[in-house]
């Protein structure tokens, strides 16, 4: 597909950016003026409560004698510790993200017998209309995953018998199929974008195999020889158990509600969601990690050197390194302070995968980051509430690990969270009967009319 060009109209649109930044600038103080939670959270990073739910709970504060004091972070879904979640299923030998699936999407822990019969469900619809891969996917492949994978919710839309049907049965089968299918559109998009955007010689389309889990099949898909070790597949596992869900407050969980909040379909719904988890400041944030770890490497000569490194992150942080942003990627989370306690679980793998991988100067290297990061952070900054590594810190350099290209981390991350808005749409559709509307203020003053041949 050729691009087209937009060269002509480029003075115009460069008049129009003028007059965006002339008259569309509200002044930060009106904010405080007028008492508004920018990004419905106060400085301490706590969020306006919007809504109730049973899904997940987020904690970082404990209440002590009348006052929150900042505890390291929890995170429970369906009331079950996700430590001890990840606990019972690694201690067992088990895959765990299909029982988390039934978990959050169900509200009870499988039986045995439950969670087979689960896996055989999900197994069933681990495919995709005849002919979707070639007439959507191949015929227009896209330069992002995200965007790929978006179009393609919105077109099984037409693939679907019931698409508009928003009682709770047609909605949990349009999620079961999402949750299955997820993987799929994922991988295959990269695969298209591999061959005919990158040039790349090989194209190849692997089936998914029913009897194996979701991240088995991501990585035997993904891969030319269907190969992996049990370690690879345990912990890209774990990566997913760890991104199902976190609360309904994130910004693609809230996307997910407010969508469904107005009755639309389940695959616009999720579209949305999945636009929002795009964005480098919530599901694109591990690229960042990534990428600022590729620049550290290529900066900082000794790894092991603590001055030299402190010294590069004050660069970083200073804007005078990596994308001059002065942000430290991967450090502080929007609610957690002391601790992200997925970041804590992933830690305690990364390790072991760094050894089989024979990258334990990197996992290093990371640690080191991890321990110095807050303390720099914390000298130059006026800090509300505490920073730490969030989960983003070592999901890119897992990923990186287990060699997924960059283009499919923010896909990963996706295929796991559809759980979580799966649940919340649902939780939704189940619990309330209006639109979500939060109210904005108009700061603008009220002017009188002019007629077209009076304005300058």
């Amino acid at each position: 597909m050729g691009e087209r060009d937009y060269s002509a109209i480029t003075p115009q649109i460069e008049n129009y950016t003028k007059l965006c930044y002339e008259d569309c600038i509200i002044e930060p103080s009106m904010y405080i003026e007028h008492n508004v939670f920018r990004g419905l959270r106060d400085l301490n990073g706590k969020g306006v409560l919007t809504g109730l739910t049973e899904i997940s709970e987020v904690k970082s504060k404990n209440l002590v004698d009348g006052q929150e004091v900042p505890c390291p972070g929890e995170l429970y879904y369906r009331g079950y510790d996700v430590k001890k979640l990840v606990k019972g299923f690694v201690s067992e030998n088990r895959y765990g993200f299909e029982e988390i699936t039934y978990l959050l999407l169900f509200g009870k822990l499988p039986s045995k017998n439950a969670l087979e019969e689960f896996k055989e469900v999900l197994a069933s619809y681990r495919s995709l209309p005849d002919s979707f891969v070639r007439d959507i996917i191949m015929k227009a492949p896209s330069t992002d995953m995200m965007n790929s994978l978006a179009r393609s919710v919105l077109t099984m839309y037409s693939y679907d018998n019931n698409p508009d049907d928003t009682s709770i049965p047609n909605v949990l089968r349009q999620c079961l199929q999402l949750i299955a299918t997820f993987p799929l559109l994922s991988v295959y998009s990269y695969q298209a974008y591999n061959y005919y955007i990158c040039g790349n010689n090989s194209f190849f389309i692997h089936e998914p195999d029913p009897a194996l889990s979701t991240a088995e099949n991501i990585l035997q898909m993904l891969r030319l020889d269907r190969k992996y070790t049990e370690l690879e597949a345990k912990i890209l596992d774990i990566a997913l158990v760890l991104h199902a869900e976190h609360g309904g407050g994130n910004n693609s969980t809230f996307s997910t509600r407010v969508i469904s909040s107005s009755g639309t379909d389940t695959y616009s719904a999720i579209a949305g969601a999945l636009g929002s988890l795009k964005g480098p400041k919530h599901g694109g944030a591990n690229i960042k990690v990534y990428n600022m770890f590729n620049d550290i490497k290529e900066h900082v000569r000794d790894w092991n050197d603590r001055d030299e490194v402190e010294a590069y992150l004050a660069k970083i942080l200073h804007k005078e390194a990596f994308d001059h942003s002065g942000l430290i990627y991967g450090m502080g989370h929007a609610v957690y302070s002391v601790s992200d306690p997925r970041a804590e679980i992933f830690k305690s793998f990364v390790e072991s995968l760094s050894r089989e991988k024979g990258l334990t100067d990197e996992y290093q290297l990371y640690a080191l980051v991890e321990e110095l990061g807050p303390k720099v952070i914390a000298k130059e900054r006026k800090i509300y509430k505490g920073v730490s590594a969030n989960v983003d810190f070592y999901s890119g350099f897992v990923y990186g690990m287990l060699g997924l290209p960059t283009e499919l981390f923010t896909p990963v991350f996706a295929i796991a969270r559809i759980t979580g808005w799966s649940a919340h749409r649902i939780e939704e559709l189940m619990n309330s009967s209006k639109i979500i509307r939060p109210a904005y203020k108009s700061v603008q003053a009220h002017r009188d009319y002019v007629d077209l041949n009076n304005r300058s």
